[in-house]
């Protein structure tokens, strides 16, 4: 009989309702790829959009979705050197490339995967795989954020915004941080050298306030809305937009184009090497995830409940799954 594991199965496209705990049968592994007894997940807009039906043509139903894996290496395949059985590991699972991380056990591919800092909880791992990635490209990557320079990140207090802080400080840069009133010690406690309450002011005034007229270098867009369109006027010659945002309403860069403006859309590839220099920065004490509430696998919509909506307000950093209990 095949080896079977518990699961959060997507079972229809749908509200937070959409998730059954089922039995469900363990991949096998293939010669280049290592299987792994997941300790932890977490959840992120991509989860809940995936849910929705966002994607329904890419997603498959039943479906076990999901985007990070903390755990321990239970088996490895015949031409896997990287990794032995025991060793402990993070990682993305390929989005949209088969099964996700809501399991207790995952196959992935074996160039995906890095050993998980040490000095980070399974919990604390899984919160930082897909926004890390995702973080790293952005700024390093993409948008080449280099010391001295200033950025301005959008929802600092949010799971990714929480990482691109202090990446930020870790690249030596200036960083101004959008961010409710409540959380402006929080978010200065990351590295945030400015916070602006976006519900109160401005943020296109305030940023000239604090720059002395002269912009931003990097805007960093983790919200949509209409920032594509106004990051323009907060930007310094030459500056630079990075979103992670699938944004359907049109956007006007008319603006962008007496600045020199350079855009980037990302849309986060996984592999080792971004794990890798995250850790780094994570054994050098640089970086350390945020984790704004916990939750088991079988109250998985509980889970969905509270990321999509914020509620009850605030939720501060990522949303963990403890699969291992």
């Amino acid at each position: 009989m095949a080896e079977t594991m518990k699961a959060a199965v997507l079972t229809h496209f749908g509200g937070v309702d959409a998730f059954e705990l089922r039995d469900v049968p363990v991949a096998t592994v293939g010669p280049r790829q290592v299987r792994v007894r997941v300790h932890a997940t977490a959840l992120n807009p991509l989860d809940y959009q995936i849910r929705r039906g966002d994607y329904a043509d890419h997603v498959p139903l039943p479906a076990i979705i999901g985007h990070d894996v903390s755990g321990v290496v239970e088996e490895a395949g015949s031409h896997v050197t990287e990794f032995a059985v025991g060793d402990e590991v993070y990682y993305t699972p390929r989005i949209f490339g088969g099964a996700g991380s809501y399991a207790e056990q995952h196959v992935a591919d074996v160039e995906l995967v890095g050993r998980k800092p040490q000095n980070l909880s399974h919990l604390e791992a899984a919160s930082l795989t897909l926004v890390g990635g995702t973080v790293w490209e952005a700024l390093v990557t993409r948008a080449q954020l280099a010391v001295g320079e200033t950025i301005l990140i959008h929802g600092g207090a949010g799971g990714v915004g929480t990482i691109a802080i202090q990446v930020a400080k870790a690249i030596g840069a200036r960083v101004i941080t959008t961010a409710r009133t409540v959380d402006h010690g929080f978010v200065r406690s990351l590295g945030a050298d400015e916070a602006i309450d976006f519900t109160s002011e401005d943020y296109v005034d305030a940023v000239a306030r604090h720059t002395d007229r002269q912009g931003v270098n990097v805007v960093f867009d983790t919200i949509g809305g209409d920032t594509l369109t106004k990051s323009p006027a907060t930007l310094a010659d030459f500056g630079r937009v990075v979103s992670i945002v699938d944004i359907a309403q049109p956007q006007n860069l008319i603006e962008a184009w007496g600045r020199n403006a350079t855009y980037h859309f990302v849309f986060t590839r996984q592999n080792r090497g971004k794990l890798d220099s995250l850790t780094h920065l994570v054994e050098r004490g640089l970086v350390k995830p945020v984790i704004g509430a916990t939750f088991s696998l079988d109250h998985m919509s509980k889970a969905h409940e509270l990321l999509e909506n914020r509620n009850p307000h605030p939720l501060r950093g990522k949303v963990a799954i403890d699969i291992a209990g």
